[in-house]
């Protein structure tokens, strides 16, 4: 028996500590010389890596997430020969549907080199589902999703710009394929994963009408559109609007400038929101809950974990501030700051983006009078705030100007209703008018 050969990254340009989404082989494996290893995905792209020769897999030495650059190890290979013409796989139709859906090599049959040729008969290919568009001319070839799974879809006849991914980063897991087949076979436009079905407009060609240019959306703008494409056509909305007199609160915030800024810390009306928010899911917890998977129950959640909206040059992300219960204004306004900038660094980690129970947006420092926020799925409901403005207001007998605070809250209609969400933002309101409540 020859010795197993390691096998090493290959030369993958400038990339480096790229991350392994998907691994193909596992150990006893045989394979031929271009069978796909691993899968890598960079920021720009994904990437197969195949093997460079013809043999058994001894040993896998790396794992899903791991990351990997030029000249790191991932496998020993005993080879075993040349290649020899393959009777058992299909011919090129298949893999050129893949290549058109992302120039990605269709995975090779496992059987032993050993083993006698015989005649294969291919089947037709499986119907497409009727409003499904075809892997290689559909939005299939931008879906985050490893070569084995495209081609599970592939033999099913899915259309993988259709489902939505479930896994990390938004991959799309066999799981979500299972889930996207069974609601189209069911008759069901809505399936259990998040799977979504519309009728498509027909596409434009705009450049007959003046220039135009092709600006590819970035992957997190991507990945959040999905997230919140997710939410808008799963959840039913309710949006209340109201507004707070924070003429008291900002008066107090003014006076503690000089105090936070001598410790480094920006004090914005955002810590704040965060002290009244907590105050009002205390007061009404069904909106720091979630809804049970199947429908049935909603989960009430004793922490308060309150993610805040931050706008980045890539996109939008979600970094959550824990325990805000127990924490000051001026430590939660010192963490926002961190928060924030890793965000901007691209540097924020998993758990700074998870195990929010309530979301607050704001566009204060940009203007406007109102917008409809969309709620950050698992939660049931999302704060937006506008930017305050001088009002009039009658008080006392007389007008008096005062700042006014115009905010909107978006809530899930499944678990709370017209009455409950007009009384949290009364009560919200109330709150960020007395200072008071939120200090004590």
């Amino acid at each position: 028996m020859s010795k197993p050969t390691e096998i090493t990254i290959p030369d993958i340009g400038d990339f480096k500590d790229v991350e392994i989404i998907d691994i193909a082989i596992t150990p006893g494996d045989q394979i031929r010389k271009e069978d796909t290893l691993l899968t890598l995905e960079s920021d720009k792209a994904s990437m197969d890596i195949p093997s460079p020769l013809t043999g058994k897999v001894s040993k896998v030495l790396v794992k899903t997430g791991d990351k990997v650059s030029k000249g790191t190890p991932v496998a020993l290979i005993e080879e075993t020969g040349k290649d020899k013409p393959d009777m058992t796989t299909p011919s090129t139709n298949v893999a050129k549907d893949e290549d058109l859906a992302g120039n990605e090599k269709t995975e090779q049959g496992t059987t032993p080199e050993t083993a006698a040729p015989a005649i294969y008969t291919p089947r037709p290919a499986p119907a497409t589902p009727q409003g499904a568009q075809t892997v290689g001319s559909s939005r299939s070839a931008k879906a985050h999703a490893s070569p084995s799974v495209r081609q599970f879809a592939r033999e099913l006849g899915v259309d993988l710009g259709l489902v939505y991914g479930t896994g990390p980063k938004g991959r799309i897991l066999m799981e979500d394929i299972k889930a996207f087949t069974k609601s189209m076979l069911s008759g069901e436009k809505l399936a259990g994963k998040g799977a979504f079905s519309l009728p498509e407009s027909s596409p434009v060609d705009f450049s007959k009408f003046g220039k135009t240019e092709l600006r590819p959306l970035g992957r997190l703008k991507r990945l959040g559109g999905q997230h919140l494409h997710r939410s808008w056509i799963t959840i039913p909305h309710v949006t209340q609007f109201d507004e707070a007199d924070i003429t008291d609160l900002e008066e107090f915030r003014q006076s503690k400038l000089d105090d936070a800024n001598s410790q480094g810390i920006k004090l914005t009306l955002i810590p704040f929101l965060v002290k009244a928010v907590v105050d009002a899911l205390q007061q009404f917890p069904e909106f720091n809950a979630s809804l049970s998977h199947d429908g049935e129950s909603i989960i009430l959640k004793k922490y308060f974990h309150i993610g805040i909206a931050v706008n980045t040059d890539d996109g939008l992300v979600v970094p959550v501030i824990k325990d805000a219960d127990k924490k000051g204004l001026f430590d939660i306004a010192r963490e926002l700051g961190e928060l924030a900038e890793k965000a901007r660094e691209q540097k924020l980690k998993k758990d700074d983006l998870e195990g929010g129970c309530f979301t607050i947006t704001s566009l204060g420092g940009l203007g406007g009078t109102s917008f409809t926020p969309i709620i950050n799925a698992p939660e049931v409901a999302i704060l937006g705030v506008s930017r305050a403005q001088m009002k009039p207001v009658y008080m006392e007998g007389e007008l008096v100007a005062r700042l006014t605070l115009p905010f909107a809250l978006s809530y899930d209609h499944r678990v709370i209703d017209g009455v409950a969400g007009a009384s949290f933002t009364r009560f919200l309101g109330s709150v960020l008018s007395d200072i008071r409540q939120i200090l004590l």
